[in-house]
């Protein structure tokens, strides 16, 4: 079971969902669904797929939530509700959909058009680099790099040790410098200062 509630409001939202009110249920889900939405698309890489899979993250909240521990660190039970559902999702389907062009969310455009252009390359070789890593390594990076899980909320997650946690994230990072590496457009002597 997943405790140690990381913020007050934490506390008293899970005392609420406990009782069963719905307005805290609204704001569970105003706290942490894009969160939730952003980490299940990256991992599952299907919009579809991420949507599915949040919905049932909803719904076990909203029937479990009187099952919940006074000390229950939301966040990190979410996250691993969702975790799960996807991986028993992606045992039962046999594979994963590789996230498409068109399911890719790209928001805000830079004022000037080479920052632009070089920040939309940057985001498109870390979404190829990403995509190219197993999918412990991509969770992983993901809870720590996007979601900002701390360590031992991930490692509780993903069900591991903070020892061992440390040691996958390591790997991850290094398979992903290397993807990155290999992903990464080439510098063009155009573009050099002179």
């Amino acid at each position: 079971m997943i405790r140690a509630v990381t913020s007050n409001s934490d506390a008293e939202l899970v005392a609420r969902l406990q009782a069963g009110d719905a307005d805290a249920f609204d704001a569970a889900y105003e706290r942490y669904a894009r969160r939730l939405y952003r980490f299940l698309l990256r991992l599952c890489r299907s919009r579809h797929a991420a949507e599915d899979v949040l919905q049932e993250t909803w719904l076990k909240l909203a029937t479990r939530a009187h099952d919940l521990a006074a000390d229950t660190d939301l966040a990190a039970w979410l996250f691993t509700v969702a975790r799960n559902g996807w991986v028993s999702r992606a045992r039962h389907e046999g594979k994963l959909v590789e996230l498409g062009a068109d399911d890719d969310e790209r928001s805000g455009a830079d004022p000037s058009p080479e920052a632009s252009a070089v920040l939309a390359s940057s985001v498109r070789a870390l979404e190829r680099a990403l995509s190219s890593l197993g999918e412990a390594d991509r969770e992983i990076l993901l809870l720590v790099g996007v979601e900002e899980l701390g360590q031992r909320v991930a490692a509780a997650v993903l069900g591991v040790g903070e020892v061992v946690f440390r040691q996958r994230l390591h790997r991850a990072r290094t398979r992903l410098v290397a993807a990155l590496e290999n992903t990464a457009p080439r510098a063009s002597s155009d573009w050099t200062d002179e």
